[in-house]
């Protein structure tokens, strides 16, 4: 049997939210922010891997500071004010919107010895959803608080949960579901 690893992936919650649909997605990335808060102090708690990957804004240097000095504004404030990279938590920048494009994400999650992706941010209907894709096609089992990913549109966002489920096999439920304590408290640290 092989050994459960999880890693917590927050997608984008560093953002500027400034775009089309931004300020509609800035509230409801506020909204999910507490409940990815939860999961990530238990991880934090448990010494597992906390894995913060997000857009590059131009910057193309993965530089966190410089990324949430460029994205700190009126709209991000709310989100920023409970949810952001602490010292051991892992930030990665991407290209496009799978987390895996690009990246080193999948070399890490090998070097960490990871099994299992929890996934989480925004948006549930984009860059969740392809890198959930990809967590696929890569063979990670998957999971997917339901009150911890967000879209612009809220029926873009269950079509997503619902193809992540359906399609690619991921449980999807709330972050208070007992299921992530079995993960979370269950799975031992890396080594």
């Amino acid at each position: 049997m092989t050994q459960i690893r999880p890693a917590l992936i927050i997608i984008d919650m560093i953002n500027n939210f400034d775009f089309t649909h931004g300020p509609i997605l800035a509230k409801k990335a506020a909204r999910i922010a507490g409940s990815i808060k939860n999961i990530k102090n238990q991880f934090n708690e448990r010494n597992l891997p906390v894995i913060f990957i997000n857009d590059h804004y131009n910057l193309w240097q993965a530089d966190l500071h410089k990324i949430i000095d460029l994205c700190t504004n009126e709209r991000s404030s709310p989100v920023f004010e409970l949810l952001l990279p602490e010292e051991k938590d892992l930030f990665l920048i991407k290209p496009k919107h799978s987390a895996f494009y690009g990246t080193a994400l999948n070399t890490l999650l090998h070097q960490l010895k990871v099994t299992t992706l929890i996934l989480t941010g925004i948006a549930g209907n984009i860059c969740v959803l392809f890198t959930a894709n990809d967590a696929y096609m890569r063979e990670y089992e998957l999971l997917v608080p339901e009150d911890c990913i967000s879209s612009a549109d809220d029926n873009d966002n269950k079509y997503a949960l619902t193809m992540m489920e359906n399609v690619l096999k991921a449980r999807i439920y709330p972050s208070t579901d007992e299921i992530y304590q079995h993960y979370i408290i269950y799975s031992p640290p890396p080594s």
